[in-house]
């Protein structure tokens, strides 16, 4: 394939601006995607300051293979855009946690002028990843990182019996409380204010209480799951009435500031802290179809491609009023 010109998105002056990008000839496992529609998460207002191209909640229809492709052929959909690459080799590729590998490839250590808010995302074919036809694009787009980071934490840390609590009704939140309640567990919701009570339960809550009053959960949770914008009181919450002794908690965005966990309860408790990130490949394709089987879906807003399009939904997420993901689609 010739040389030609892609147009991507990159942070000039604190904004998102249109680019030009060379995409180079095919190599023979890689896979040219058309984006039709892209996820904008905060990790995109994140790399902002470092003129990367951005975007890495991608959709699209497969234009052109390389090769030696198998798993996918022109007029496929497919998506992905965080998870990139990785050796194949390590103890961690060889066990599925390939997210985990050193010579991994994601969105922000590598492959800087490749990001799926743009034209055109070129992608290893091991590492994108099906749209199953239950699940219309849009709704696709928000769980290729969102839906992964959710999945892959809740499928670490909880079985059917468990009792979930989700901090946040958010851009995460409303997913995780979607995936945790289809994988059975009973979800206990904590929010700053009552007005999303109706929704959360929609979504599948069983209960849900005030952030600032957790003391009042009928039965302590066994897995604690924060989705917020800033970390809560955490006094109040590694408490044995609220966290089950030896419970765990799951952090799944990170604020400004160090975590500051009150090291007594943390010990004599015995609450662990789990990290989690993005799905691993097989992870990310066992969400996807979970999702499109259990009809989970993102809430989302809808903005067009562009630079006009990109700065109202930037506007939106960064003043906490996106319910609950941009997705920015393709003119």
């Amino acid at each position: 394939m010739a040389t030609v010109t892609n147009q991507v998105f990159r942070g000039v002056d604190g904004k998102m601006k249109k680019a030009p990008a060379e995409l180079p000839a095919l190599g023979p496992k890689e896979v040219l995607i058309k984006i039709t529609h892209s996820g904008l998460c905060a990790s995109d207002i994140f790399f902002i300051p470092y003129g990367i191209a951005l975007g890495h909640e991608g959709v699209g229809i497969v234009e052109k293979v390389g090769d030696a492709v198998t798993q996918f052929k022109v007029g496929d959909r497919a998506g992905g855009g965080y998870h990139r690459n990785s050796c194949g080799l390590c103890k961690y590729c060889l066990s599925g946690k390939d997210i985990w590998c050193y010579q991994r490839t994601i969105y922000g250590e590598g492959d800087y002028s490749n990001a799926t808010i743009a034209n055109y995302y070129v992608g290893v074919e091991t590492y994108l990843h099906k749209i199953p036809e239950a699940l219309a694009s849009e709704d696709a787009a928000p769980l290729q990182c969102a839906g992964a980071t959710v999945y892959t934490a809740l499928i670490d840390t909880i079985k059917p019996s468990s009792r979930v609590g989700i901090i946040g009704i958010g851009g995460l939140g409303h997913l995780a409380i979607q995936f945790a309640a289809k994988l059975g567990a009973e979800v206990v919701v904590f929010s700053t204010t009552n007005d999303k009570e109706a929704e959360a339960r929609r979504f599948g809550a069983s209960e849900f209480y005030l952030l600032s009053e957790p003391e009042k959960v009928t039965k302590p949770v066994d897995v604690l799951v924060f989705t917020g914008s800033a970390y809560p009181d955490w006094s109040k919450f590694l408490v044995k009435d609220v966290l089950s002794r030896a419970g765990t908690i799951v952090p799944m965005t990170a604020p400004h500031g160090d975590i500051a966990l009150p090291s007594y309860p943390l010990f004599f408790d015995g609450f662990n802290l789990h990290s989690s990130l993005v799905a691993s490949r097989a992870e990310h394709d066992d969400m996807l179809n979970f999702a499109a089987h259990h009809d989970i879906k993102p809430v989302v807003e809808k903005f067009e491609m562009s630079e006009e399009g990109i700065a109202e939904a930037l506007g939106k997420l960064t003043s906490g009023k996106m319910r609950y993901r941009g997705v920015l689609v393709a003119k």
